[in-house]
């Protein structure tokens, strides 16, 4: 069993890359399971799905890093609006009052 290719990995779309970790993680809970009964004949098959599950979650937490990334370079008018002149009431609010 050959590791894929990060490249094939980094083509699938979100659905299919959640769908792919969700297979893995079964599998390996049924790989951790022949394990403690001694019926597991591939050992090396945990080392091959670990690399596979890491090389998911790197890509979507890589994904993740993007769309936050995307997010807080365009901020939404509204927020700039309200940030850029703060409200009279306020501005009077936390000046200093004279006694």
């Amino acid at each position: 069993m050959a590791f894929p290719k990060i490249k094939e990995v980094r083509q699938l779309n979100d659905e299919q890359l959640s769908d792919k970790i969700i297979e893995l993680k079964k599998h390996l809970a049924n790989l951790r399971l022949l394990k403690a009964t001694g019926r597991l004949e591939k050992p090396h098959e945990f080392k091959h799905t670990q690399h596979q599950l890491a090389q998911l979650f790197t890509v979507e937490r890589e994904r993740q890093h993007q769309a936050e990334a995307e997010e807080s370079a365009t901020p939404p008018l509204e927020e700039t609006a309200s940030t850029a002149t703060p409200e009279p009431e306020l501005a009077a609010a936390s000046s200093p009052e004279e006694a």
